[in-house]
């Protein structure tokens, strides 16, 4: 009986720590959707935009993996939020970063649904993502 009290004593932080993360990847999403110009929602939901799921997704992605790099290395839940919070402002850099100066074309190349731009968009904010992860390991 020990055994399985012990194997589930970390089931309130896992819990609280989960809840959390569910709660900044929602405040992620209406962030990244003032950064950028385009509603990816409706882009996704309504015009069926495959550039705009590849672009959002790999955003999404790429702020999980930091978010997943903030939780494992915080050693307090007012840590991992300052660590996430610092995370959404990093993804939402990198697509300011990628539209201002390498692409600056690249919202209206994923309104008009070009597969390239999404792809590129999800790749750089997936390498944010890891590099902000990495970064976070102090």
């Amino acid at each position: 009986m020990d055994a399985v009290l012990n194997s589930i004593s970390g089931l309130g932080n896992f819990a609280l720590y989960f809840a959390v993360s569910i709660l900044l990847l929602f405040v992620f999403k209406v962030v990244y959707a003032f950064v950028t110009p385009h509603d990816e929602w409706a882009l996704v939901k309504v015009h069926k935009n495959q550039a705009a799921a590849i672009g959002f997704g790999g955003a999404m992605i790429g702020f999980s993996i930091a978010l997943a790099g903030a939780v494992a290395n915080s050693e307090f839940l007012v840590d991992f939020v300052v660590w996430g919070v610092v995370a959404i402002i990093a993804q939402s850099l990198a697509f300011a970063l990628l539209r201002f100066t390498f692409m600056p074309k690249i919202a209206d190349r994923i309104d008009q649904n070009e597969v390239s731009a999404g792809t590129i968009l999800a790749a750089v904010s997936i390498s944010v993502g890891l590099l902000n992860a990495a970064c976070m390991s102090y």
